[in-house]
Parts: C-alpha cells; structure tokens; sequence
C-alpha cells in the first residue's frame, strides 16, 4: 500500500533532521487508537541499553498481577554490591531496603541501574523475555543484566577506561554497541509495547495504570520531552543510553483524547558524552512524525 504523502514528507524531514544532529536514527510512531504509522528505519535491530527496564517493568506488574510477588515486598540493597549509574540507589553509600514498587519508581524516573537489578534478581531475565514474546515482540530479546550490560563496556574499553571511549577503534569493538551481542528490540516493536501498556492488553488496569503512571514519572527533559513543550500535551517516556546511543520510547497524550506511541533510537557519528543536539533530536524527530500522525486523524 502506498504511503500517503504527507508521512512520505514527515519521513523525509526525520531523515533530514537525524542527518542536521550527525546521528544515524530509526524511528517509529503510531496512534494507538487508529493504527495510522510512519517509520524510519522501524525493523532495523537496535540497542536497548535502559529501555530494556520497560519490559522488565511489565514483567514485574504480569508477576504481581498473577500473584507471583507482592509489590510491596522489601528488598536489600547492601553498600557494597551496587551496580554502577550516577542516579538512586547506584550513587547511594549506605545499604537501604525499600519495597519492590519503589525499586521500580527509581528505575523508570532516574534510570537507576541498581533498582533494575534488584527487581531483574526477583523476577529472573527468561521471565522478562517470556513477557516479551507473548505480547508478540518477536525481535526483542534481552540477553544479560544491566549489570552485565555495563561490564562489557568496562572489559572492552580496557586499561584505558572510560577515557578510551573517544577512541573509534576502541567503539567499534564494544559489544555493547551491537544488537546481536546485547539486549535489543526495534522501534516497531517498543511502540508496540507502548500500545498494548496503554490500551491494558500488557496488564489489567489496575496494574496498566501502575507502569503508565511511572513512565509519567521519568525526570529528563531533554530528549523526547523537548519535542512537546506543552502544559496541555503529556510525555511518558523511558531513555537508554550507552556510548554514542541516545534512545528514548513514550507517549504522547493530547487534551482532544489523541495518544501516540514512539520510539526513536540514535547513533551518533561523534563519541562526546555531551551532545545537546543528538538529545535533542529525538524530542524533533517524534514532533514531527506525531504532527503529521494528527494532520491525518483531523483529515478523517
């Protein structure tokens, strides 16, 4: 079926805007009531790095739904066996115990690693891949912990640290950076996800609204938020970040009832830890995919 020309336009605007922020990008966006989509890129295999945390968000609520765990159980974080990050309880010193679903709280808002171990240690990594493959994600696969995830970065930069990371030969040997070695999905896939989240076919809706609410609860600004700067419009989202990668996935929430899944997964030629403009390029990209998802609802 031929694409109608004005997705035709957005798709070659978002190409454009990915080639403006020097960022390889795949992307994709869908009105969750309708099914209208535009893609970039959207079967293209792709890293998660923390996006990977949604899944296991949905696992963890399918587990508590089912009567497997109770989200107020108490969890032990000792000081000393911490999975590094800057945020929550990976940038903590002192041991702490707090419940399941405050664990989840750290992980969506402040991306906090440790809190994703400790409820990846509770519910197990096959369980997260069983909830995936249910709901049809049939190229999302995690194959290792967070932890594991950062490891491998720590091993193949080598004595040199986080230093060698400018290094491009250095990157080009990061197993992190290939989807085939690390947990992976695509942007069609993540807007699935997001679709099934929203209309309470991943879980029932007491436990649909739980894992809505904790994606309204992510604090960074910067990447798909950027692209909505409405007090009117609400942005639900969850970012992954490695060396070079920049992702983000969410939902877009109009006051006229219009809700639209996107994903959008970047690559940035430069290896700069600080890049405004490949941050900022994902909250432009999903903009004007969404524009272009509504200019076609309002036509109809």
């Amino acid at each position: 079926m031929t694409e109608p020309p004005a997705r035709t336009y957005a798709g070659d605007r978002i190409r454009a805007a990915f080639a403006e922020a020097g960022v390889t990008g795949w992307l994709h966006a869908v009105d969750i009531d309708s099914g209208a989509q535009i893609g970039v890129g959207a079967d293209q295999p792709v890293v998660t790095a923390s996006v990977h945390k949604l899944p296991l968000l949905v696992t963890l609520h399918q587990h508590a739904e089912a009567g497997h765990l109770a989200l107020t159980e108490q969890a032990e974080s000792p000081a000393g066996d911490r999975t590094a990050g800057p945020t929550g309880l990976s940038a903590m010193l002192d041991p702490a115990r707090l419940s399941l679903r405050d664990a989840a709280y750290l992980m969506m808002a402040v991306s906090d690693n440790t809190a994703a171990e400790l409820l990846l240690a509770r519910v197990g990594l096959d369980a997260v891949n069983a909830t995936t493959e249910r709901l049809g994600l049939t190229r999302t696969h995690a194959v290792q912990s967070f932890r594991e995830f950062l490891t491998t970065i720590r091993e193949d930069a080598g004595h040199g640290g986080s230093q060698a990371l400018a290094d491009p030969q250095v990157l080009a040997r990061l197993r992190a950076l290939d989807p085939a070695r690390t947990n992976r999905s695509t942007a069609r896939d993540m807007t699935r996800l997001l679709g099934a989240i929203w209309r309470d076919e991943a879980c029932g809706p007491e436990h649909g609204a739980a894992v809505r609410r904790l994606l309204g609860l992510q604090v960074w600004p910067h990447r798909l938020a950027s692209g909505f700067p409405f007090d009117e419009v609400h942005v639900a989202g969850k970012t992954g970040s490695a060396p070079t990668l920049r992702n983000e996935v969410g939902v877009i929430e109009y006051p006229d009832q219009g809700r639209y899944a996107v994903a959008v997964f970047t690559r940035a030629a430069s290896p700069a830890a600080a890049l405004p403009a490949a941050d900022a390029v994902i909250g432009t990209t999903a903009r004007i995919a969404i524009d272009a998802l509504r200019r076609g609802r309002s036509s109809t």
